[in-house]
């Protein structure tokens, strides 16, 4: 299936609401520090905003809630492979897109049949510390390569001025978080990003 190009990713609905209207129409809710029912109703409000802007959202972890919610996708990472129930997932109808940083990882990505792939960091990142160091784009187009058809997401370090190079890569989608929620002015960024992935 065919993404928007751009994927921003956000850790509060509030980002949601500032930059929806905007015009985004991939967007992932990445919530790490809130639980029950505060968390649960942060994903359905961002589930609202996002049928009511026609914007697909992705839910990241908490693919329990995303069921319960009637959600219509989930993004795991490697760790949460380990705890998640990938045959609930799948019934409830749920598309499912993983993380991978090495070939180990897309393997196993590969053998739960994604409906994307991430591959990151693709720069160096501030958002969270990794094991892994910055894969190159040379990466991107080996991991396009070995994927075919399904979406490849470029994530770390992305910036509109390196999406082009991501692209030109191989990847299908460029996902971005610092580079708009550091910006002093998010959504004359987000404007650029749409702008540069139309």
């Amino acid at each position: 299936m065919a993404l928007p190009r751009f994927y921003p990713i956000f850790d509060d609905v509030a980002w949601l609401r500032r930059l929806l209207p905007l015009g985004v129409g991939l967007v992932q809710l990445r919530i790490k520090d809130l639980t029950g029912a505060a968390l649960q109703r942060q994903i359905a409000q961002a589930q609202s905003l996002c049928r009511d802007a026609g914007a697909i959202l992705v839910v990241n972890d908490h693919w329990q809630i995303a069921i319960d919610l009637g959600c219509d996708w989930v993004h795991l990472g490697q760790e949460d492979l380990d705890t998640a129930d990938i045959p609930a997932i799948r019934r409830a109808g749920i598309r499912l897109g993983l993380s991978t940083h090495d070939h180990t990882e897309l393997d196993r990505a590969l053998s739960h049949d994604p409906d994307y792939v991430a591959l990151g960091p693709v720069y160096p990142t501030i958002l969270k510390k990794m094991k892994w160091h910055e894969q190159g784009l040379d990466k991107l187009t080996e991991w396009k390569h070995l994927i075919g058809d399904i979406p490849l997401i470029a994530i770390g370090g992305m910036s509109v001025e390196r999406a082009r190079g991501a692209f030109d890569a191989g990847a299908d989608v460029v996902s971005a978080v610092t580079d708009i929620t550091l910006n002093s002015d998010p959504e004359a960024r987000v404007r650029q990003w749409i702008e540069a992935t139309r």
